[in-house]
């Protein structure tokens, strides 16, 4: 079951590609409402990241009414809202410890919102959360910290930049004590980034009907990110990276 708006955008498509692929005179696709995407904004979070997240949606080519969820926002975070969303993301913010204790309430919720059918985006502190140790436990595996893995190019968790492998394409992202994640073995997963050490950086992979897309840098950072943080702006920002991996969340 694919739940809300994400249904009917889904029929939508389909009842498209019929009409391509008919004789002349079928009936055409019927106007649809942009899918709901709900973004996370509360205490579990930081100043700048939500609304990072949100530009960064916007920009993409599905064309999302995105909103903002949490306990001071006019969307409480429950089952009856996620159930109008595509799309649910939960952004970068402090520590995983204090941020699960201020969203473990929903696990059950969102859980149930990406089994049948839901999209989870996790970037940064969304992307731990994402695994099990604490988290909402929807990957296939967990996640841990870059800079304590083996080899990893980064010992700080200070505001940095990170170069990862992005489809076989070196880049430099905005980083900030960011997970990798692992997988169990014969899990499936696709792949999109790594870090130089190997380790998985992002990737896209099932959780019963719906997908999980997770990030550990921050593809969402703008310039203000790197200035702020006396960091050179990189040549070439990563909203593209973000795009993608949106793109590759949000396909059936």
């Amino acid at each position: 079951m694919v739940p809300g708006q994400f249904g009917r955008l889904l029929a939508a498509g389909g009842r498209a590609f019929t009409a391509r692929g008919l004789a002349a005179g079928s009936p055409l696709p019927e106007p649809t409402e942009p899918p709901v995407a709900l973004v996370y904004r509360g205490p579990a979070t930081l100043p700048g990241c939500p609304e990072a997240v949100a530009a960064l949606l916007k920009s993409s080519r599905w064309g999302f009414d995105v909103r903002y969820v949490g306990p001071d926002e006019d969307l409480p975070l429950n089952r009856r809202t996620l159930a109008e969303a595509a799309l649910y993301a939960q952004p970068g913010g402090g520590s995983l410890k204090r941020g699960y204790r201020h969203l473990k309430d929903h696990r059950h919720e969102i859980r149930q919102f990406v089994y049948t059918g839901g999209r989870y985006l996790g970037i940064c502190l969304g992307g731990y959360l994402a695994g099990a140790t604490p988290g909402f436990a929807l990957l296939p595996g967990d996640t841990d910290q870059y800079v304590a893995s083996a080899g990893a190019t980064i010992a700080s968790q200070n505001n940095t930049t990170v170069r990862v492998s992005w489809r076989s394409r070196r880049r430099t992202l905005f980083f900030q004590d960011g997970p990798y994640f692992w997988l169990e073995p014969n899990a499936e997963a696709d792949i999109l980034a790594t870090y130089l050490n190997g380790t998985i950086a992002a990737m896209v992979t099932r959780f019963g009907a719906g997908r999980v897309g997770v990030v550990g840098p921050h593809p969402e950072a703008t310039d203000d990110w790197y200035i702020d943080a006396g960091l050179p702006t990189a040549d070439r920002l990563g909203a593209d990276c973000g795009r993608d991996l949106i793109d590759t969340v949000m396909r059936t």
